[in-house]
């Protein structure tokens, strides 16, 4: 993929982030013209090529054999609405109590939604992640007196 093609994709993202940031009250009516074969091979690309099978049973490796067309496919059908997406495959990540948080978002819903998370928060985030959330935290105990950090005069 060149450098062009790249720089258009993340133009995209920002776009998309920039409007979710903007306004809170936003309403993202389609997303569908966003998705073409530039696009897709961007993300086809940025996928790990060492993980598991989709939900399809299809490999990384074996989907690229005659990606282009395959992805010209896929957008004419987008295009057409004619796509039968199968479904997500879900990961649950234990939250405690006995209870699970599905895993699975797009990059596009996740230029949307990135707007609406705090910068502390750390879970499933791009470049963000929990040995990163245990520094900040272990910083902030290491880096300021007890007494401070609770509000209380030190005794003299």
């Amino acid at each position: 993929m060149s450098g062009t093609e790249l720089n258009k994709t993340l133009e995209k993202l920002s776009s998309i982030s920039f409007c979710a940031q903007g306004n809170s009250t936003f309403q993202f009516m389609s997303l569908a013209h966003h998705l073409n074969v530039e696009f897709l091979k961007d993300c086809y690309y940025h996928f790990a090529r060492n993980k598991a099978v989709g939900v399809d049973g299809v490999s990384w490796s074996e989907y690229e054999v005659g990606l282009d067309d395959r992805l010209e496919r896929l957008v004419l059908q987008l295009k057409r609405k004619t796509f039968k997406p199968l479904p997500s495959k879900r990961v649950y990540i234990p939250k405690g109590n006995d209870e699970f948080r599905p895993l699975g978002i797009s990059r596009i819903l996740g230029s949307i939604f990135e707007a609406d998370f705090f910068d502390y928060s750390y879970g499933f985030r791009p470049y963000k992640n929990a040995h990163q959330a245990l520094k900040v935290i272990g910083d902030s105990i290491n880096g300021k007196p007890v007494q401070r950090s609770l509000g209380l005069k030190p005794k003299t």
